[in-house]
């Protein structure tokens, strides 16, 4: 895939329609973008929120959407509560946050009564159409797991291939960034690196191309790679970058999209269902390819 428009077409192409529940869900943003992958046939909404709210938007807005299906709740704790526990009834094939805070949405999906983690760990999977690269790529963990050990890392790993080899990447190429290619025991990112190569070709945990540790340039540039002298088979070619900790993370992903021209989706991969886990400040753009990107997961 080139551009996220290729998401569009590649769920038109499964043509089957998916129910999406959205978590407080009077935001003007999300109910545009839902209505327009409701009219291209492939979604049906439910939504849980203020009614009133609701309804108001998409008559406002004369957005083509039904809101048959709508449960009102009386605040946000309500709202993510409800939509986790309808997911897991099994009455959604998709859960998004709407507009409530990531915290409270995250809280009741891990509530280890009646929340939706799979085995494994939960995960964030950024997917960017950048004007600088030649296909689109893939950024993990920016959102969810803030320190990772190797443990995590190796299931962040797997989500992130997993994401990929549903949108038909059969092995994808993933580097593992640090600052530096060489192994320093006071960089624990090198170190972490080392020992998932080592670990991926004792007994492949993954259906990829592993390689770390690697600095960023030398991931996304063959040219990088060559001038210093670095044997790579990912450089210029890599479809997955997998960062340290969070903070490298976050503010990679928003220097991308706000300095770097890029164009974003983003999901959480390793619960019951995918999670489409947008910023409220996020475009009506960027929440209409991640759900698309969503869509693509269902059922893999």
């Amino acid at each position: 895939m080139k551009s996220l428009h290729d998401l569009i077409v590649f769920a038109r192409k499964k043509n089957v329609k998916k129910k999406i529940i959205i978590a407080s869900a009077e935001d003007e943003f999300v109910l545009s973008a839902i209505s327009k992958l409701y009219k291209l046939g492939i979604l049906t909404p439910v939504f849980v929120g203020n009614r009133t709210k609701i309804t108001e938007i998409v008559e406002k807005k004369k957005l083509d959407l039904p809101i048959d299906q709508l449960y009102h709740v009386k605040n946000e704790l309500e709202s993510a509560r409800l939509t986790v526990e309808l997911v897991k009834d099994g009455e959604a094939d998709i859960i998004m946050k709407g507009l409530l805070p990531t915290k409270e949405f995250i809280k009741e999906i891990l509530n280890k009564e009646f929340g939706i983690v799979a085995e494994g760990s939960l995960s964030h999977v950024g997917l960017f159409q950048s004007p600088y690269y030649p296909k689109l790529f893939g950024l993990t963990d920016a959102a969810i797991n803030i320190d990772p050990d190797i443990s995590v890392k190796k299931h962040i790993i797997q989500n992130a291939v997993k994401t990929f080899k549903a949108l038909g990447v059969k092995c994808p190429k993933v580097a593992l960034l640090a600052a530096i290619e060489k192994i320093n025991p006071k960089m624990q990112a090198t170190v972490d690196a080392a020992n998932l190569i080592d670990m991926q070709n004792k007994d492949p945990f993954a259906e990829c191309l592993l390689e770390g540790p690697l600095a960023l340039d030398v991931a996304i540039s063959e040219h990088a790679a060559q001038h210093k002298g670095i044997a790579s088979r990912v450089a210029g070619y890599v479809d997955i970058l997998v960062v340290p900790e969070i903070t490298v993370g976050n503010v990679f992903y928003k220097s991308l999209t706000y300095l770097g021209g890029a164009k974003a989706a983003g999901i959480l991969i390793g619960a019951k269902v995918p999670v489409v886990l947008s910023s409220r400040a996020d475009s009506e753009e960027s929440k209409y390819y991640s759900i698309a990107l969503a869509y693509n997961l269902c059922n893999t």
